[in-house]
This record gives structure tokens, sequence and C-alpha cells, in this order.
């Protein structure tokens, strides 16, 4: 049996890997469908605190992965299929059939951006085409950019990017804003923001093959198209936490995010830890230390059972 099983490798993940294995605990980290994480599609990563340059995110992944690894971490490319957690032996089901038991198990699967799913868009990801405003709303700094969505999420993402550019189009479905009243007003009163009701995005643009460079746009009452040029495109349609093979294991809320209290779930030597459990911050330094906090709360957990 395992004394710890990470599931996940991004930064809560690699982290927890880390501080566990530098504990002697020898982690098992099971890959999953995207090795390091959402930062693996992320172009340069400046606001990482280290690196005074900035980073590209595959190498800062490379980087962590080596690092854990360096003091005994193991790798295992696999998903998890289903679970079975029970207070001293969790059983972890991948999708290759095999079974591994654990004492202790880091969940650190994380929340995937949603995407409207054009080919175009998902051709751009990372090169124009983002889902968060906070990582990358500085490399547009005086650019036209867009942002997708009526939530709370996008009034807050297009407010964020005003401190970039004064030229940003908020495009949405309908004809009102899903957002609560005082988010919408301060995004109807910026004199930076130009709202498209009404309205879809049908294409991503890329004339130069390499980035984004406009968007194609249809009015959903009047059918008509058009097109508008843009550098940046920042969906804000949501998050969908990566919990499904957790469903009827842990306590979670609506949405599908884990429940967690200090890393800590419903179930005793299971920990969650990134975005999995964190829909407001959803950031790589935030997600690194809830994995140290999951892999401290793990370690004890072990000392006091006598592992």
């Amino acid at each position: 049996m395992e004394k710890v099983v990470i599931l996940g490798s991004g930064p809560a993940g690699l982290t927890a890997a880390l501080y566990t294995a530098r504990a002697n605990l020898n982690p098992l980290v099971i890959d999953g469908l995207e090795p390091g994480g959402q930062l693996t599609t992320t172009t340069e990563v400046e606001n990482y605190p280290g690196f005074v340059d900035g980073i590209m995110g595959p190498e800062l992944m490379d980087i962590m992965r080596k690092q854990a690894e360096r003091f005994g971490t193991r790798y295992q490319f696999g998903t998890v299929s289903s679970t079975q957690f029970s207070p001293g032996k969790h059983q972890i089901e991948l999708d290759s059939g095999e079974t591994l038991e654990a004492a202790t198990v880091i969940i650190a699967t994380g929340a995937r951006a949603k995407y409207l799913g054009l080919e175009s868009e998902q051709k751009l990801i990372g090169r124009g085409v983002t889902s968060c405003a906070t990582c990358d709303g500085a490399f547009y700094r005086d650019q036209p950019i867009a942002v997708v969505g009526g939530g709370d999420s996008a009034m807050e993402e297009a407010l964020f990017l005003t401190r970039f550019t004064a030229d940003i189009t908020l495009i949405h479905r309908r004809d009102a804003f899903r957002a609560s009243k005082i988010m919408a007003d301060r995004v109807l009163e910026s004199d930076k923001i130009k709202v498209r009701w009404n309205t879809v995005v049908e294409d991503v643009l890329d004339v130069t093959q390499n980035e984004v460079t406009g968007l194609k746009l249809k009015d959903v009452q009047t059918g008509e198209q058009s097109e508008i040029a843009i550098k940046g495109l920042f969906m804000a349609i949501g998050h969908e936490p990566n919990t499904a093979a957790f469903a009827d294991q842990l306590d979670m809320d609506e949405v599908g995010y884990i429940r967690a209290q200090n890393t800590r779930t419903n179930v005793e030597g299971v920990y969650a830890a990134g975005d999995v459990q964190d829909a407001v911050y959803r950031q790589a330094i935030t997600a690194a230390g809830s994995g140290c906090m999951a892999a401290l709360e793990a370690e004890r957990y072990l000392e006091s059972k006598g592992f």
C-alpha cells in the first residue's frame, strides 16, 4: 500500500509531491490527462515568485517536476476512473484498470476553463486566447481585446483589464447580464468597455497563422455577421472542477468544487489542493501553497497513525 498518492501534476500536485518526498514518504503522482496542469498551455508566466524576467509555463512545470523527482517522487501516467475512500485504506482505480491502495490521497486534479469549442479557438489557446485576465492581462497593454461572458466572472475580468487597455469589447449572447447588479453597473459605466449584446463568437481569426488578430461575430437576433480586430480573447464563461471521479465520495458544492477545511476533506486521510477546491483565486501560487498545506496535513496524519 502506498503511503501517499497524489492525483494531478500541476502546481498543487507537484508542490505536495516535493514536500511529501522530502519527508521520506515516497509519494506516487498520477499525472492525469494534462501532465503539468493548465500552465502547460500558458506562454510566459510573470507573476510566479522567483523569476525576475518571467518563465514559460511548461518550463516552470518541468522545473517543479524535476525538483520533486530529485527527492524520490515517482510518476505514473494515467487518470482516475473511480475511487473508494475508506479511512486507513483508500482505493483508486485508474483508466488502465489498475487499482492502487493508499493510506492518504491528495487530490490536485484541478479545474478546466470552459471554452466555446471552436476549432480556431482551441488552436490559439496560449497565443491570444486565454481564460485568465490576472495571468495574461499585462501582455495586452494598450491593445484591443475582447471578453466573452455575462456573469460576475466576466464583469470582474473586464474591469480588471481596464488597468491595461481602454479598448475592451464585452461579448454576451443575451440582452442582459447574469451578473449581480453592482458588477454589471460598473461595467456599463466604464468608458473603456463596449458591450456587444445578443452576440456570439463564430470564429477566432488568425491572419498571421500564429496569433489572434480578430473575431467573426454573429447577432443572434438578426443573423448579421461582423468582424472586429483584437489581439487578445479572454474567455469568462466559467470553470469546471475535475471531480467526477469523487462525486459519491466527497462533499462538494453545487458546481462540483470539493469542500475542504485546511485542505482536509470530509474523509479522513483525503486532502484536496489547488483549483479543485478553489473557485475564487485559481492562481499557480495559491495552488502551490495549498499543495504544501495538503502535504503537511498528510504527513501529520500518517505520523499519528504510526506510518
